[in-house]
């Protein structure tokens, strides 16, 4: 039975697509974004989470540990990854609930379980499935399989996608798709490497493949101050989009409301200095895109 990590299912979300929402969120991404705010999803594999402000300190955890991971040093909780088994013990003995494991496995029919106890809101609302990340479109197999159950049981499913997976991937399962989000985050190749850690050649290569496929597309603008809210770059945007089926766009001034899951992944926050763009030129950048005759949206 193939398996893949999931590691949130979210329920009732307004803001994946058309209304009342389940957001699956994939374990596993090809980009680093610099502003990632799942920074729990980058990772394919199942990863510790600590939250030390829950911690107090009593010492459970590593008298439990059997490959001896976790330590206390100087007051303070040390943890080896290297070491973890992932065995859990840790997690069943802290009264705190400091720790927890970021990556669960589903099978589709597990998946589709926790799916269909919403249909009434998808029904009532005109909602359905959203397949998030991390980055569902390089776990292929598996979402084949899950959107075209989906659409046998007459759930939509919207797909958030960042673009960085094979051109074949989308178009596998666009029959099956109702609502692509897409991302595009910068449009200098160089640029997007540096903040990415990927150039964005098949990004846009997949968005104008499945424009010219005539899929339904929303298109998402992550919108950082000084590093994309431009007048050049929005314009550029505008140009390359002229030509294809875009049908709405959202633009998603950034925030940093993921910084503590990087303390909790002992990773240093690469966003430091980061900021969004004032609100008056957030306003800018819609007027621009509501003059080309885009239905514009501020956030999700």
């Amino acid at each position: 039975m193939r398996k893949t990590l999931i590691f949130n299912i979210q329920k009732f979300c307004i803001h994946d697509g058309p209304g009342i929402r389940t957001t699956v969120f994939f374990k596993g991404c090809p980009l680093k974004c610099s502003w990632c705010h799942n920074p729990e999803s980058q990772n394919s594999r199942q990863e510790m989470l600590y939250d030390k402000d829950k911690c107090s300190l009593c010492g459970q955890c590593a008298r439990h540990c059997q490959v001896k991971a976790i330590s206390i040093t100087n007051g303070k909780i040390l943890f080896d990854p290297h070491k973890c088994r992932l065995c859990k013990v840790c997690i069943d003995v802290c009264s705190n609930n400091a720790r927890e494991i970021a990556g669960e496995e589903y099978s589709v029919a597990e998946l589709m379980r926790e799916i269909e106890k919403d249909r009434p809101f998808y029904e009532q609302s005109g909602g359905g499935v959203t397949l998030s990340g991390g980055e569902a479109m390089v776990q292929i197999d598996f979402v084949a399989e899950l959107v075209a159950t989906c659409r046998e049981r007459g759930i939509a499913v919207a797909i958030d996608t960042c673009g960085q997976a094979p051109t074949e991937n989308f178009l596998r399962i666009m029959e099956y798709v109702d609502i692509f989000l897409y991302d595009i985050k910068l449009l200098d190749p160089a640029r997007h490497r540096d903040y990415t850690g990927q150039d964005n050649r098949l990004i846009l290569d997949n968005l104008k493949v499945l424009s010219d496929q005539g899929a339904n597309i929303n298109l998402r603008l992550p919108l950082l101050a000084g590093v994309n809210d431009g007048p050049d770059h929005i314009c550029r945007v505008i140009r390359l989009i002229q030509n294809f089926n875009i049908s709405s766009i959202n633009l998603l001034p950034y925030h940093d409301i993921g910084q503590g899951k990087y303390r909790k992944l002992a990773r240093d926050y690469p966003a430091e200095g980061f900021d969004k763009p004032p609100a008056a030129r957030v306003a800018e950048i819609k007027a621009a895109f509501e003059q080309e005759n885009y239905q514009v949206k501020i956030g999700g």
